[in-house]
Parts: structure tokens; sequence; C-alpha cells
């Protein structure tokens, strides 16, 4: 398999484009953006393609433009795993709620994509014993979702304000349509809409009340966090959650008070 650089090679030589013409082409995103640093010289455009040389983002960036490239694709021919961010970003503990802003729409999970036809789907059952075959599906295939269409945050590890209805470090899928408050309608506790917050002092995952221009973030009530209190003016409705993807490990959901 060729390496990032001998592939660049090609897509240049396929332009029929010489070492001069990239040179020329680079020097002019450089001077259209006031910095040399987008220059491919020459010599680093050779060391590039035939010594393995590491280019810098800036000169990835030039070479994109010049062979009409996707940057990201291209990050990949270097050994950067792009589609984990969204996997490698979940070994990191963060202990405050936060959003989510890299975009996991090409992210891929790997999924049952087999599975024995003879399966109650009405049933309870262990997955992986029924599990033919395995394989990697783009996430924006699972439950049908748009991904495009929403906005993501996570709860934080030590933020346990909606636990267990929410276990700190889950990940929210977040419906940014609908930031108007909903203040009746639904029958239980487990209907109620839940809004993801955001205040200077940080995010917050609640469910939401307003009475005189307070807005009170309300916990569930097994947390024992308290209920919060802002004036509304002081708040920003991100969205609904209306997905969550959380731990049903019993030792990561469990939570014991300081």
């Amino acid at each position: 398999m060729d390496d990032a650089g001998q592939r660049l090679r090609k897509v240049r030589e396929r332009l029929n484009l010489r070492f001069r013409d990239v040179e020329q082409a680079s020097q002019q995103i450089a001077e259209r953006h006031g910095n040399p640093d987008f220059a491919v010289l020459i010599s680093r455009l050779s060391d590039i393609e035939s010594h393995g040389t590491l280019p810098s983002i800036y000169r990835l960036y030039s070479l994109c433009c010049i062979y009409r490239l996707d940057l990201i694709e291209v990050l990949s021919w270097f050994g950067i795993p792009v589609d984990s961010m969204a996997s490698d970003a979940g070994v990191i503990d963060i202990e405050k709620t936060h959003s989510v802003n890299f975009n996991p729409e090409g992210a891929e999970v790997m999924l049952p994509i087999s599975m024995d036809p003879g399966i109650d789907l009405r049933r309870t059952f262990f997955v992986s014993e029924v599990v033919q075959r395995w394989g990697k599906l783009p996430l924006a295939l699972v439950a049908g979702l748009d991904l495009k269409r929403y906005r993501y945050g996570f709860v934080g590890t030590e933020d346990w304000g909606m636990n267990p209805a929410i276990p700190a470090g889950s990940l929210l899928v977040i419906d940014d349509t609908k930031r108007k408050i909903q203040l009746n309608g639904w029958r239980n506790q487990a209907e109620r809409p839940i809004y993801f917050i955001e205040h200077r002092d940080g995010f917050y995952c609640r469910w939401c009340s307003i009475v005189n221009g307070i807005i009170s973030l309300i916990p569930d009530p097994s947390s024992e966090e308290p209920v919060l209190h802002f004036p509304v003016d002081d708040i920003d409705v991100v969205g609904q959650v209306v997905g969550v993807a959380m731990s049903l490990d019993p030792e990561a959901r469990r939570h014991t008070r300081a």
C-alpha cells in the first residue's frame, strides 16, 4: 500500500502538475492569506513525496487545495484516525458537562449486520449469542438518524444531576429546533422533556420550569442535587435532549456522594 507521500505524488502526476507548478500555486495561497507557512517549496514537496516527510498543517492545506482533495481524507492517509474522534474522545473523562463540537457524521461503529433470523425481537436476549456476522457501518445509518440535524452534548463524569435517568458520562443527542421550554402536557416524569442548557458557569442537562421570569433547572429527585434558579435572560436553551447513549455497567453507574 502506498504511503501518504506516494499517494500525493500520484495525484500530482495525474493532474500533470510539475513541482514548480505546485510551488507557484502554494505561494499564491500564502499571499492570499498573508502567511508564508502555506507555501510548499520544491525541496519540501520532494521530501514529502520521496522521503515521508510530514507536511505542516499549512502545507497540507495548500496541497489539498491545489490537488482538489478532501483534507479529512488526506489526514487519514497520514495515519490520523479521524473516524475515531468520537470513540477516542469517549476515553477522556471531563468532569464538567460540555458540548461536543466535532462532527460525528463520518464515524463508524461495529454493529451486528447479520443475526439469527429466528430471533424473537420482542424478548430480551444476549446479542453475542445470536450475532452471525459483525461489520462496520456508518454511524449515520444507526436508527436512521440524520446526524447533521442534531447537536451533541456529554454529561460530565461528575455531573450526577439527572442520575439515574441520565447517568454521568452519557452522550446526548440534542434537537436545537426545540428550544422553547414545554411547561406542561406530559403524563409523568418519564415523558417530561429534558433540556440542554448553557449558562456562563457551564452547561446543564435538566428538566426546566419558568415562573415569573425565573427558570428553574430541576434535577432527578434521586440524585439529591439542588434545584438551580436563574433569571431567564441569563441562560441559553441549546435544545431538547432527544437521544441518550449511556453505560449500563452497574459499576460505571454507581455514584457515592461525598
